[in-house]
């Protein structure tokens, strides 16, 4: 008999739950930021300085400008409006989850690629993943075009008037690429891509089970080959434009790689906890210790991964200590409300899973599991926001409810679409050429 995935009354209601509570941060932080008034001067707090080099004083000033919202002189200057945060917000957990759902179809897609037999009991986790993909274009199409310019200093159409105070001859020079009708056009070229190969993807295997054979596992693997290409290009050039280009003078070639590592770890993250809580809950009969031990290895593996491109791209700025290059560790280093997350972010995505997953038995069983997959998932959200909020916000930043509330709203929606599909068709491939190869799987 063909195991399917019942989505519940008793697996609805506590989403429900965590849905309720984050709407009622949101009001929290909505009523907070009313009362508050939420207009001040965006520079009057925590902004950094830098300390600019011999020979780079020219440079420093440009990397200084680049952070702020506005060219104080020419009459642009910009206030701080909390509505500010409620889109920041957005776009911070829009990209976010947007990322885990391309993550979980790469993992898909290297399985098979990959001609792997073990992971053949857990594949339709990472595809009922990419369910949200359309979801989420659609939210960051609509988003990106609502509050282009409070996202993306570069939008200011004021920036490209020679002769002006506030004329901005590095972003003029970038303004070919960086320019907002081409980041649209570029935006949804990405999304399609992956939305276009993820139902290729998806249909092939529903096709297989429903008719068996190994043709369908060859043309997934031609698929799968594809989409890796597709996204290892993609991935990085959106990593650019959709985060990198918030702080638009600032740059690193190891940026795109840096994101993707983040994007991907947390897919992994997700994808361990679901099967540790579906096997618990008495699905996946096929899964044993073996096969959970691989997808602690991944989480694990892949935290280390993160961690040395963030240290590798960290090291290099540093030592190098180039201005314009230096501000955006500044900006987080400096600035008050920054400094304790960018150490929490280290310690929560590398320090607790290294020693915490290093050993083998945390790696095969659920306690330890459900407790550092959720981290790690957490600790990359958190990744996330140190990407967005300090190039948006400045020194207003700080976690506030409304970046919880989006963070709750965002993941249930996300839980519920992947859940409602992981329903819909078996939870186990059943003409898989792998199965049986999976069964006997031990390490």
């Amino acid at each position: 008999m063909t195991e399917k995935f019942d989505f519940s009354a008793a697996v609805k209601k506590p989403l429900i739950g965590v849905a309720i509570a984050g709407i009622l941060f949101l009001i929290i932080g909505f009523a907070m930021g009313i009362m508050g008034g939420g207009h001040h001067d965006a520079h009057a707090d925590h902004a950094p300085k830098v300390e600019q080099t011999a020979g780079h004083d020219a440079h420093g000033a440009h990397a200084d400008a680049s952070h702020g919202d506005e060219h104080a002189a020419g009459g642009h200057h910009e206030e701080f409006s909390w509505t500010k945060r409620v889109k920041a917000s957005l776009w911070h957990n829009a990209v976010f989850f947007l990322g885990i759902a391309a993550a979980g179809i790469l993992f898909f897609a290297v399985q098979y690629a990959a001609q792997a037999g073990w992971s053949a009991p857990v594949q339709r986790i990472p595809l009922a993943m990419g369910n949200w993909l359309p979801i989420g274009a659609i939210l960051l199409v609509i988003i990106s075009v609502v509050a282009n310019h409070d996202l993306f200093h570069w939008t200011h159409e004021y920036l490209y008037v020679k002769g002006t105070p506030e004329y901005d001859p590095i972003l003029d020079g970038k303004k070919v690429f960086l320019n907002f009708p081409f980041f649209v056009v570029r935006m949804v070229l990405y999304v399609a891509l992956w939305i276009v190969m993820f139902f290729q993807l998806k249909k092939n295997a529903l096709a297989e089970d429903a008719n068996g054979g190994d043709q369908y596992w060859f043309k997934g693997r031609k698929l799968s080959a594809i989409y890796i290409i597709i996204f290892a290009v993609t991935g990085v050039t959106a990593s650019w434009d959709w985060l990198m280009s918030i702080d638009p003078h600032w740059f690193s070639t190891l940026y795109g790689w840096y994101v993707i590592a983040s994007w991907w770890v947390t897919g992994l993250a997700f994808i361990c906890m679901s099967v540790v809580l579906l096997k618990e809950n008495g699905y996946l009969k096929e899964v044993n210790s073996n096969h959970i031990h691989d997808l602690g290895k991944y989480v694990f593996a892949f935290s280390v991964f993160w961690c040395y491109l963030w240290f590798s791209q960290f090291l290099l700025i540093y030592y190098a200590n180039i201005p314009e290059e230096t501000i955006y560790y500044v900006q987080r280093l400096q600035s008050g409300p920054y400094k304790p997350l960018f150490f929490i972010n280290i310690a929560i995505n590398f320090i607790f899973p290294f020693f915490f997953l290093m050993t083998r038995d945390a790696k095969r069983h659920g306690l330890f599991l459900k407790i550092a997959c959720p981290a790690v998932i957490a600790g990359h959200w958190l990744d996330f926001y140190l990407m967005v909020a300090p190039g948006i916000l400045k020194g207003n930043g700080g976690l506030t409810f409304i970046d919880l509330g989006f963070f709750l709203v965002f993941g249930v929606a996300f839980i519920w679409v992947f859940l409602t599909n992981l329903a819909k068709h078996p939870l186990v491939a059943p003409n898989h050429p792998m199965m049986e190869e999976a069964k006997h799987h031990h390490i």
